[in-house]
């Protein structure tokens, strides 16, 4: 099997075919997923992250975090129990519930999603935010997910997003909350194309010419950092492969692709990493090569250092909590379309402010704040 260009290994083979069997069931799998992501919105969001934010954004984190980290959770019981996809675990044994910066190679479209298996693992799965590209913020449904769970829109275009972050950042300073921030530091994902421009750059600019990963963008980490450096207990350096296919989004709902996801992670105490800013850039491309060095030796010999830190997801609970998210989406589908008219009218009036919200990128400030503030005026 050939390496090309730091690429995952790929034979030109699917893990699993494509039957008719696991296109129906993906296919039922996606819209159970995606019609439970509308009414949680509606209800449990848009309740959680806007009425209760007018009183306290603390509570309404809580309240987020339940709602939403029960319903994240679908996923991983999709991956790892439904698709029976394995996902691996090495390095370190993170201790759980910490609040945490964590940077993470970016090898395909959903890297994100497999940091949820490890986020349920250590009970912080409804705290997990991420840093993303602000055309994802457009899509349906979704992105009104991603404005209430407090992601960051970047455009990748640092004069327009350093506001921006150290604004939202600013708000997540409360150590009451969990927080699990993710990072791809990269920008963008890995492609054989991509990873030409990089070498190139970096040979021209004296880096290090990494054959696995690219350049790392180090304004952003920075920023991070010296925003919540005082309420954040640790970096989690983590580090993806995939065998033998890295997947797509529909690789992974139809459970064709990956076979096993292996995930390496490195905890590093917040106060081992450079305060300055070059130093602290330093840190970080210091950091992708040792990245660079794992996934050559990923590819090599198939796994990470120091497996097997993490067990399996419980199956019972991952049941249990299916079993109660189909409930609480049972009554709420029963109320909007056979109880008073007035769930309709409701749902409707959510539908537009939540759309309306996530355009012009709108988040409710608590009212004593607020009037605290006009006082001051």
């Amino acid at each position: 099997m050939e390496i090309r260009g730091g690429l995952c290994p790929d034979d030109g083979k699917r893990h699993r075919p494509l039957t008719l069997l696991r296109a129906i069931r993906g296919v039922m799998c996606l819209m159970v997923l995606v019609s439970t992501a509308f009414m949680m919105l509606v209800y449990f969001g848009f309740m959680s992250a806007v009425l209760m934010r007018l009183f306290s954004i603390h509570y309404s984190r809580k309240a987020l975090s339940f709602f939403f980290g029960a319903w994240l959770a679908l996923w991983p019981f999709l991956f790892e129990k439904i698709n029976k996809t394995k996902v691996i675990f090495s390095g370190e044994s993170v201790p759980p519930r910490e609040r945490v910066l964590l940077i993470a190679n970016h090898r395909t479209e959903v890297d994100w999603m497999y940091l949820w298996d490890l986020a349920w693992r250590k009970g912080c799965l409804g705290y997990i935010k991420y840093v993303l590209k602000s055309s994802l913020m457009k899509l349906p449904v979704f992105g009104w997910g991603f404005l209430i769970l407090e992601f960051i829109p970047v455009e990748r275009k640092w004069d327009i997003d350093e506001s921006n972050m150290h604004q939202m950042l600013s708000s997540f300073k409360d150590p009451r909350d969990p927080l699990w921030l993710a990072l791809f530091p990269e920008g963008t994902d890995f492609s054989e194309q991509k990873s030409t421009r990089s070498k190139k750059y970096a040979a021209e600019n004296g880096f290090p010419v990494l054959n696995n990963v690219l350049l790392p963008k180090t304004k952003g980490f920075y920023a991070c950092l010296e925003e919540l450096k005082d309420s954040l207990d640790a970096v989690y350096d983590v580090t993806i492969g995939y065998k033998h296919h890295c997947p797509s989004l529909l690789d992974n709902v139809f459970g064709i692709d990956p076979s096993e996801v292996h995930i390496h992670v490195r905890r590093v105490a917040i106060e081992d990493i450079p305060s300055s800013e070059d130093e602290t850039a330093t840190w970080l491309m210091n950091t992708f090569c040792l990245k660079d060095r794992l996934l050559s030796n990923f590819y090599s010999q198939g796994h990470f250092p120091h497996g097997g830190t993490e067990g399996e997801l419980s199956t019972v609970k991952c049941i249990l909590n299916f079993m109660m998210v189909m409930v609480l989406i049972g009554l709420c589908t029963y109320f909007t379309l056979f109880s008073s008219i007035w769930f309709k009218f409701y749902v409707s009036l959510v539908c537009c402010y939540l759309a309306s919200a996530t355009h012009f990128s709108v988040r409710p400030v608590p009212l004593l704040s607020f009037m605290k503030g006009r006082a001051k005026v």
